[in-house]
């Protein structure tokens, strides 16, 4: 068998068979096939897609390149809730305290952020001696305890995934649908869970930037995760504008608290809900979701989500009792407000542009090597169908280093599109997508 027949094969739109995919892929993770030569089959693979049996095949050998975790120890109803990135995204931190409330535990990995702002690490390690759990026997123990089980990636778990996105990075082959959704799905498949729960942010802040793509990713990535017999749901959900009012890792935190604590802003809270119901009801204790926006309602109005999130800090290291005295957590003393040029409706607001007017402060990374100042960040005051006011405030930017504050300040003023016409709000849940086994 030759490697440059698969190339070839691929090319002219033939399915590849199983044997095929298993030589392509594991002599590539023994150094056998060079660079340049997988390199070639992801091109062809970029313009001429995968079969759905070779989307699973390529899946499995991913998956099975690494290690598989299991949580034999946890004996709870375990949800894997992914999302795949965007402004202001502090979907885990609000939603894993009320999973756990609710008697369900949350057993996922967890990133660091590349772009815009940073990632659930990020946040987290924004409180000052918080450690992410580094091994299954801490998570185990954690979750065990406080029902919320969140750990870093490791090298060990789908290192065939990394050397791929690697090459993936530098050939152009990223916006692949195939690619990405075997990517998510291979780390997905390697932790024990009970459901996988896809959050896939569609708009101007997200990855995927409009809704046939993301509804196409989601649904690749159900087909796999029915393929090896999973519960897989999908929330396709907007990232036109930033989630909540927060961007940036300390204040994001504080966010999410006053979210646990039933002060969340509306687009936040819609999301959370949604992802937490569609939990309960794949544990098939709920037909409708409306009956668990009620549940969910009780363990926040009673306080006990937000008594699980000051027991996971605790446990990790933490001072839990930030949950009631913000000033526990670093925020940047300098502060530099925005103002309106103009009056008018806010139509459109670019979010990409947002996150990187947090970015180039610090509260994200350009490159994997940068260092995040998780005390930096901005807070915004409207959102899409506000009124605006001229010289009303829009934006405060929270920051230690004023060398790019101006930049970041200019940023957000062209970031805010204003029109003389009133708007609707936007909604927030586009679609759920819940295809059964």
């Amino acid at each position: 068998m030759r490697v440059v027949d698969l190339i070839e094969k691929k090319r002219e739109k033939e399915e590849l068979a199983k044997e095929e995919i298993y030589f392509l892929l594991s002599e590539y993770l023994k150094g056998n096939v060079p660079d340049y030569q997988m390199s070639a089959f992801l091109m062809a693979v970029y313009f001429n897609d995968m079969t759905k049996n070779e989307l699973l095949e390529f899946t499995t050998l991913m998956r099975d390149s690494g290690e598989i975790i299991k949580f034999e120890k946890i004996n709870k109803f375990l949800v894997d809730k992914h999302s795949t990135g965007g402004v202001g995204d502090k979907v885990t931190v609000v939603l894993a305290p009320i999973l756990a409330a609710l008697g369900l535990a949350s057993t996922k990995l967890s990133g660091k952020g590349l772009g815009h702002t940073g990632g659930t690490i990020d946040k987290f390690e924004a409180i000052k001696g918080f450690k992410f759990s580094s091994s299954k026997e801490e998570v185990e123990k954690i979750a065990s305890k406080t029902g919320i089980g969140l750990m870093g990636y490791s090298d060990k778990i789908v290192p065939l995934d990394k050397k791929l996105y690697s090459l993936r990075d530098v050939t152009a082959t990223v916006p692949s649908i195939p690619l990405i959704a075997s990517s998510i799905m291979s780390k997905k498949l390697a932790i024990q869970s009970d459901v996988i729960i896809l959050d896939v942010k569609v708009g101007d802040g997200a990855f995927m930037k409009n809704i046939d793509c993301a509804r196409e990713l989601a649904k690749r990535m159900i087909e796999i995760g029915i393929g090896f017999k999973r519960k897989v749901r999908a929330v396709l959900s907007n990232m036109d504008e930033p989630l909540g009012y927060s961007v940036g890792n300390a204040i994001e935190i504080i966010e999410a608290i006053e979210t646990l604590k039933g002060n969340g802003a509306k687009d936040v809270k819609e999301v959370v809900y949604t992802i937490a119901a569609l939990a309960l009801e794949a544990r098939g204790e709920i037909k409708e979701l409306k009956d668990g926006y009620k549940k969910i309602d009780e363990v926040i109005n009673n306080g006990l989500a937000l008594l699980k999130l000051k027991e996971f800090i605790t446990e990790s290291g933490g001072n839990g009792n930030l949950v009631n005295d913000y000033s526990i957590l670093s925020v940047a003393k300098e502060k530099l407000e925005v103002f309106s040029k103009n009056s008018g409706y806010v139509s459109k607001i670019k979010t990409e542009e947002i996150g990187k007017a947090a970015m180039i402060i610090g509260a994200g990374r350009a490159t994997k090597q940068d260092k995040i100042d998780y005390s930096v960040g901005i807070k915004i005051f409207k959102k899409v169908g506000d009124k605006v006011e001229k010289g009303e405030k829009l934006a405060e930017i929270y920051y230690n280093d004023s060398k790019n504050v101006k930049d970041s300040k200019e940023m957000i003023l062209k970031a805010y599109i204003l029109q003389n016409e009133k708007i609707d709000k936007q909604k927030v849940v586009l679609e759920i997508i819940n295809c059964k086994l």
